[in-house]
């Protein structure tokens, strides 16, 4: 029984898994036919920093993730600690119209936006994709922090206050440091989910204003180069660094302080 479990997991894993290994395996393949694999090789690595097309994408969709995962997890960070000050039924109002943006078909979220824009007269264009973007990033920073601060002794906050400490002071030595992880997995939400994001960038972006997940939506239509390959695979690489950096962070807190968050 133990071993069919195992197989289980193993099996899930594999399915998960086993199309970004088949993806990273051809992005060194020599070939550009898809489904046959010539050689090794890293010409589609090289041609990749050599294609102004992908890399205005590429610009385009980190500095779009950044800023929204940075605003976002201020913004997020900030109503969170609002939203755990209130009331009860004000808090389960607010995190239900919290959950709304995520739980939203993403096709309507475009449009609605797209609409807005349009009734705004904004030109559609990064700064209308950025603004989309906050509006899907804001609530998984908040549920990201929120439970962190209900983990948080409510007593410290207070306890800071009557030893004479400011209380902007109090929140930023000691209400942020015991969220910390929550707002760093709120962070990383937010980038992994704008630098993923299609449909609502789709609806909001203009003419000169794309990111990759447009711009592999575009070349599909004509073929998927293999230079893209080679993109995935260097993101994939990246936020497999970024993942173990926060766990082995996460392991050092636990075992300097002694607690499991």
């Amino acid at each position: 029984m133990k071993a069919l479990k195992r197989f289980y997991v193993l099996l899930v894993y594999i399915i998960l898994y086993a199309p970004i290994a088949i993806l990273i395996l051809y992005s060194f393949n020599d070939s550009k036919i898809r489904g046959k694999f010539s050689g090794f090789s890293l010409r589609w690595y090289k041609d990749l920093f050599k294609d102004g097309e992908i890399l205005r994408a590429l610009y385009y969709t980190i500095l779009c993730a950044l800023i929204a995962s940075v605003l976002s997890t201020i913004i997020g960070t900030i109503t969170a600690i609002g939203m755990y000050k209130m009331k009860k039924s004000a808090k389960t109002v607010l995190m239900n119209l919290s959950y709304i943006p995520m739980l939203n078909p993403e096709i309507v979220t475009g449009v609605s936006l797209m609409l807005l824009f349009v009734f705004l007269s904004m030109q559609r264009g990064f700064t209308t994709m950025l603004l989309a973007h906050l509006v899907f990033d804001i609530p998984y920073v908040i549920i990201s922090v929120i439970p962190k601060l209900k983990q948080m002794n409510p007593y410290l906050f207070e306890a800071a206050l009557d030893l004479g400490a400011h209380p902007f002071y109090a929140y930023r030595r000691v209400v942020l440091p015991e969220i910390m992880p929550g707002i760093i997995t709120g962070f990383l939400f937010a980038m992994t989910m704008s630098i993923d994001d299609f449909v609502i960038s789709f609806f909001t972006t203009g003419n000169g204003v794309q990111n990759l997940s447009i711009l592999i939506y575009d070349s599909a239509k004509r073929g998927i180069s293999p230079k893209i390959n080679a993109l995935s695979t260097l993101m994939f690489i990246t936020m497999l660094v970024l993942l173990i950096i926060v766990n082995k962070r996460d392991d050092t807190q636990k075992t300097l302080y002694g607690k499991d968050d």
